[in-house]
């Protein structure tokens, strides 16, 4: 790879990491901010959406037949790592601190 093809490759990732993180930026200040109606508007039509994202990320990570994560790798010449990995233990953080943060005095339950 030529220097300005790898250039030209991080200034895209840089252009989709900002797009994904304002993206992000603004759902999370609609729902926080936002009057009920805007609520609802983005529980349907957002909020499948940033599941399936969710649920496309930790397929890369799902073990494999062995219980190793294929994505994941400690170092560049290393095996894989035990899952779950980083990518599942951080999905499950998140969620847990999600549900004990107050939201408007109340706290999410956990369904199913």
């Amino acid at each position: 790879m030529e220097s300005g093809e790898h250039s030209g490759a991080v200034t895209v990732f840089r252009q989709l990491d900002r797009s994904l993180h304002d993206h992000l930026a603004t759902l999370e200040s609609l729902a926080r901010r936002g009057d009920d109606q805007t609520a609802v508007v983005l529980a349907r039509n957002e909020l499948p959406r940033v599941v399936a994202v969710v649920r496309a990320l930790l397929d890369e990570h799902h073990p494999d037949e062995h219980g190793r994560c294929p994505t994941c790798r400690r170092g560049w010449w290393s095996r894989r790592m035990p899952a779950p990995c980083r990518a599942y233990l951080s999905a499950q953080l998140c969620l847990t601190l999600a549900e004990q943060e107050p939201s408007h005095g109340k706290h999410l339950r956990r369904v199913g």
